[in-house]
């Protein structure tokens, strides 16, 4: 079972997924498709990917204009930051920022046309994702670089990890 909560940005969503905790740690389903249809989200997924990574790694902001995305945390903690690059919203330049972790076991659903990235709060972060398009390689996506002054993004890390593609060196 999942709850679906509306969040500031139009078309993203948040959703809880239900955890059975006992003393051996918990026990979650990441993805039933029965659920999800059930909550009115008819994305139909074809691809997920997985990213590990260490404390004050930054990776994004990317996305394109026709894949959805389920966003979660496996393992760790991680701030995700999800920003309209919708150029015909009104809401266009506005983000919001989420704390996924293992524990909450929080998920964010992403639209087409908005951007995405996280930083690694704990020692070790696993980043999980559906995709619903096969990814096309980095050339077909948006990039901005994650301190991008046009957006005012808040990171909660001062000096991150960086690939090049990121803005590092």
């Amino acid at each position: 079972m999942i709850k679906v909560k509306p969040t500031p940005l139009e078309k993203v969503l948040l959703i809880e997924t239900e955890r059975f905790k006992d003393r051996r740690g918990f026990n979650t389903e990441v993805y039933n498709v029965r659920d999800y249809k059930a909550a009115g989200i008819e994305t139909d997924f074809v691809l997920q990917s997985l990213s590990c990574s260490v404390k004050d790694t930054l990776r994004g902001m990317h996305g394109d204009d026709k894949t959805w995305k389920l966003i979660s945390c496996l393992e760790g903690v991680v701030y995700l930051v999800v920003l309209n690059y919708d150029p015909h919203s009104p809401q266009f330049g506005q983000w919001w920022g989420w704390l996924l972790s293992e524990r909450n076991g929080y998920q964010v659903l992403v639209p087409p046309l908005f951007l995405n990235g996280h930083a690694v709060l704990s020692d070790r972060a696993i980043f999980h994702y559906n995709w619903s398009e096969y990814y096309d390689g980095q050339e077909n996506q948006i990039s901005i670089r994650w301190n991008d002054p046009r957006f005012n993004i808040h990171w909660p890390v001062t000096n991150p990890i960086l690939s090049p593609r990121d803005g590092g060196a």
